[in-house]
């Protein structure tokens, strides 16, 4: 039976992720080789898991290996076996990958990093069936659909001579191209909900009150070049350290290495435009004073609404990060919490 031992579900609503769906479910009856192709973190390997399980060898063998893991030397005997004496330190038979999978699945991540060698035994067995372990010279056969990912542009490194053209015309067959995260904008909110349902029961809370609107819009408004692998972290990230459990998360923790103390390159030198950008980008920040010529005016309601203009500006200049913003704005979080709050901008949206 199948070592798959998936928790994560594949989740979203968004017309670019089901078009996906229903390419994987045309797909996945058929015995031949599919090549997926994605961003890193955009759900490769769930993929792969679900055109297993919808074809008709659900029940046979699914095995996992990613490439890129393993050393060049070691790859070639873990995919198709070793014979007793077949190198210093091969006491036993080992059998491969494709053997330990026949009449299952086998999932080859990061099939890019593959060396020559293994491209040329990969085509021979795509195509024939046939193999020999290392050390051996009897042939042998095995039944495995073979299903690889990758998130490099293979057509482009065929060009280069970098990866067997045949090898490519015979693995693609098929290819599933997942959409990046920022493609699929509807499902961010879906996705950022169930990590954080699981991430609060993980630490023992009750439930999950939630996302404020400046945690959501921050969500929503972050570009995820991690896609989904990111998502996840940066959400129960911001579920674990946030301080109260019962009021939603507002404080979004994109970067973990983000400090006052963060560490810079030796090389890391400021030029004059860095110098002349920064303060173009805090300038911005700071609406421009009209000039008032028609007195009597309400001073009271005038500096309430610059300071109103002045908070909006630089929560969006900080993407809603309220931490930030008391730091540009040099007051303290709960200076700005209070400023928040006295001016209803807690919920601005």
């Amino acid at each position: 039976m199948s070592n798959n031992t998936h928790s994560e579900r594949l989740l979203g609503e968004s017309p670019v992720f089901l078009e996906v769906l229903d390419h994987v479910s045309q797909i996945a009856p058929l015995s031949k080789p599919v090549l997926i192709v994605g961003e890193r973190g955009t759900g490769k390997e769930l993929i792969a898991s679900r055109l297993h399980f919808l074809s008709q060898r659900w029940d046979q063998e699914y095995i996992k290996m990613n490439c890129a893991a393993i050393s060049e030397t070691l790859l070639e005997t873990e995919l198709f076996g070793h014979e007793a004496g077949a190198f210093t330190g091969a006491q036993k038979l080992h059998k491969g990958r494709f053997e330990r999978a026949h009449k299952g699945t086998l999932f080859l991540d990061e099939l890019a990093t593959t060396s020559p060698l293994v491209q040329e035994k990969l085509l021979r067995i795509i195509e024939y069936g046939e193999f020999e372990r290392v050390g051996g010279n009897k042939t042998l056969y095995a039944d495995v659909r073979l299903v690889a990912a990758t998130n490099e542009d293979l057509p482009a490194l065929a060009k280069k001579g970098k990866f067997r053209e045949d090898l490519l015309d015979r693995l693609a067959f098929d290819v599933i191209t997942l959409p990046p995260l920022r493609a699929r904008a509807e499902d961010i909110p879906i996705l950022a909900e169930q990590f954080a349902v699981s991430m609060s029961s993980d630490l023992g809370r009750e439930y999950f009150p939630g996302f404020s609107i400046a945690g959501r819009k921050v969500l929503r408004s972050y570009h995820w070049p991690g896609n989904i692998r990111e998502l996840k972290n940066v959400v129960e990230r911001s579920v674990y350290r946030s301080q109260d459990p019962d009021s939603p998360v507002d404080l979004i923790s994109l970067d973990p290495f983000d400090s006052p103390y963060r560490l810079a390159q030796p090389s890391e030198v400021v030029s004059q435009q860095d110098s002349d950008d920064s303060a173009a980008t805090l300038a911005s920040v700071v609406p421009p004073v009209t000039a008032i010529n028609d007195f009597p005016i309400d001073f009271r309601k005038s500096v309430q609404d610059y300071e109103i203009s002045l908070i909006k500006n630089a929560l969006a200049a900080s993407q809603f990060n309220q931490k930030k913003t008391a730091e540009a704005l040099g007051v303290t979080y709960h200076q700005l919490r209070g400023y928040l709050k006295k001016y209803d901008l807690l919920e601005v949206d």
